[in-house]
């Protein structure tokens, strides 16, 4: 199989999780670097050997180069997926986007257009559908192991420091800035239970809201920052506390840290919590995202669908329970149990260990694995034409996040909301018999 050649746009936390595994497996190569920011640039330009005259500062300056490139990583901020997507797609890259897949039906749509059009695959990273947790769990409903699935409880425990950190202090506080934390955050997991139910719902509805991280709930005595505060060594959203316990850990310097400050040194890190957002009180920011919400969901079979999303946890694997006419599964991102009704029989299987009995991803790696595996995919589906290895395409992407936003309409307006899934966007087969076929650009090769 041939080493894919990689244009990595937006080199940020994902962008190089993507672009990292993809080196070190020796599927893919990185040939050019679009980063706005000068640090972040050099720093990948350097680690990929991307020489400079392919090293950029904006993703305009890759499609007026016509840099060539089977495909690209976007991993730009949410906001600035479509631009891209459309430009490089029309240029006949494959490409692997980031979540969300837009911020908004409209863009969405043109994404999954260009998509169309161009004959090209585009993968969203979904990741979570890509993990040996989710492929054993779709492979037991599947097989009737729990009869007819029925009803389903899933909870994504957001974590009350991770929230701070993104959706409070972080890029994803506001929805004017960035979108509804649904979309942001849990997208992954809307997406994941239309997957596991193999159907989209027909109607939606949802509640929450902001109701701890404003002023109002803001101990007495707390000033604006940590480092000023009289209660921060009480405060359980201390970032002093959050962000020097990273030091001297390299995952947690990579991230949540990186998003802070390059400096990892106790000095650097005090300067950023000085003067930057990260250092702000938790009930003196200018965000406004939910910090809890519940979606019920209804299928056309009658199964129903509710799930939680709350920052009131500690940050660790969402935990599901799927309910069947024959027995039921209750799974924790690593492990399944199994109840049979029919002759009362329980197992529990851990995911972490593969058919074989050698270890598999644990919960520690990207997103249970999902990470790695969804980039091989998608470099082996460019490399092969094969795009049968993605497990969705733009159109159920779209379909996927049409539930998401319509969930959010629900709780704005109070309402049940009927889900309009409209393919505006290819077919799963219109794209993989598109690919490589008529009229799709040829293929970009690096020197």
């Amino acid at each position: 199989m041939s080493q894919v050649t990689i244009v990595l746009v937006g080199a940020g936390l994902r962008g190089m999780t993507y672009a990292r595994h993809a080196l070190a497996t020796g599927a893919g190569r990185v040939v050019a670097v679009a980063e706005p920011d000068p640090r972040r640039r050099a720093r990948a330009a350097e680690e990929f050997g991307v020489p400079r005259e392919r090293v950029y500062a904006d993703w305009r300056e890759v499609v007026a180069a016509g840099t060539p490139a089977d495909a690209c990583v976007i991993a730009t901020q949410d906001r600035s997926h479509t631009e891209p997507a459309v430009a490089l797609a029309d240029l006949g890259y494959h490409i692997l986007l980031e979540k969300p897949m837009a911020t908004s039906e409209d863009e969405a749509v043109a994404i999954a257009d260009a998509a169309r059009r161009n004959g090209i695959l585009l993968a969203v990273c979904h990741v979570l559908r890509y993990t040996p947790y989710t492929r054993l769990l779709r492979r037991l409903l599947a097989d009737g192991r729990i009869g007819r699935l029925v009803s389903v409880q899933h909870l994504e425990p957001v974590g009350w420091w991770h929230h701070a950190h993104s959706f409070v202090r972080g890029n994803w506080r506001r929805q004017d800035t960035s979108a509804p934390m649904l979309l942001t955050k849990s997208c992954h997991d809307i997406d994941w239970l239309v997957h596991l139910f193999g159907d989209t719902p027909r109607k939606v509805g949802s509640f929450g809201g902001l109701t701890h991280f404003r002023p109002e709930d803001a101990p007495p005595g707390a000033a604006d920052r940590c480092l000023d505060c009289p209660v921060e060594p009480d405060c359980p959203y201390s970032a002093k506390r959050l962000y020097l316990g990273c030091l001297g850990d390299p995952e947690q310097e990579f991230w949540p840290l990186s998003a802070v400050t390059d400096e990892h040194t106790e000095a650097g890190v005090l300067d950023a919590l000085r003067d930057g957002p990260y250092g702000r009180c938790v009930y003196a920011c200018d965000n406004d995202v939910v910090d809890h919400q519940v979606v019920s969901m209804e299928f056309a079979s009658g199964a129903t669908c509710s799930f939680t999303m709350s920052a009131f946890t500690p940050m660790e694997q969402r935990r599901t329970r799927l309910l069947g006419t024959h027995g039921f599964i209750d799974g924790d991102g690593s492990t399944l149990r199994l109840v049979d009704f029919r002759d009362g029989s329980e197992e529990t299987i851990d995911t972490r260990t593969s058919a074989t009995g050698s270890p598999g991803p644990s919960s520690e790696d990207g997103h249970g694995g999902g990470d790695e595996a969804l980039t091989d995919a998608f470099l082996g589906a460019v490399a092969t034409g094969d795009a049968s290895l993605l497990l969705s395409d733009a159109a159920e992407s779209l379909a996927s996040h049409r539930v998401v936003w319509a969930a959010e309409r629900a709780r704005v307006t109070g309402t049940v909301v009927e889900v309009d899934v409209l393919d505006h966007a290819p077919t799963a087969e219109a794209v993989r018999s598109a690919v490589g076929g008529p009229g799709r650009p040829a293929p970009r090769s690096s020197p």
